[in-house]
């Protein structure tokens, strides 16, 4: 089977489909026909195999350079060269949001100067209520030493 054209080889203008046929049971179909819009439908069968190797190779040059048996430069070569097939400028960066490990980061020394506000604040009104209120063995006592000794570790480190 050939491979679909897109562009008209004479003035490259769009084409249209206009007839599909079933080889199974015969069926024909007249009309106008866009074909749906694929950006992998630009590149050559070449750069579809460069593609589906740098895929299994799971995008590592090394086993890219094993596999296909060619250097890092021609490899990078094209890869940018599909980059730019694709309506691309190779090298140049999108704008990044921090990623979800440094936002969670930020997030837990936040929660770390939370807990050490809250634990100051427990331990002035626990020095300030009566004894009987803290009992050695209850929750809130073996929450609040554990507590403490998070924030004394995370404090060390």
């Amino acid at each position: 089977m050939n491979r679909f054209i897109s562009k008209c080889p004479v003035c490259d203008s769009d084409m249209v489909v206009t007839h599909l046929h079933c080889p199974q049971c015969d069926t024909t179909i007249e009309g106008s026909f866009y074909p749906p819009t694929n950006p992998l439908s630009q590149l050559t069968p070449e750069q579809v195999q460069y593609l589906l190797a740098f895929v299994r190779c799971e995008g590592r040059f090394t086993r890219l350079e094993e596999e296909l048996k060619l250097s890092y430069p021609t490899l990078r070569n094209r890869l940018n060269d599909i980059i730019r097939a694709l309506g691309f400028e190779p090298g140049k960066e999108e704008p990044r949001q921090p990623g979800p490990l440094l936002t969670s980061a930020a997030a837990s020394w936040k929660n770390l100067d939370r807990a050490r506000s809250l634990l100051k604040k427990r331990s002035a009104a626990c020095r300030a209520a009566p004894r009987r209120s803290r009992k050695p063995g209850s929750k809130a006592g073996r929450k609040e030493i554990i507590l403490w000794q998070q924030v004394k570790n995370a404090s060390r480190s």
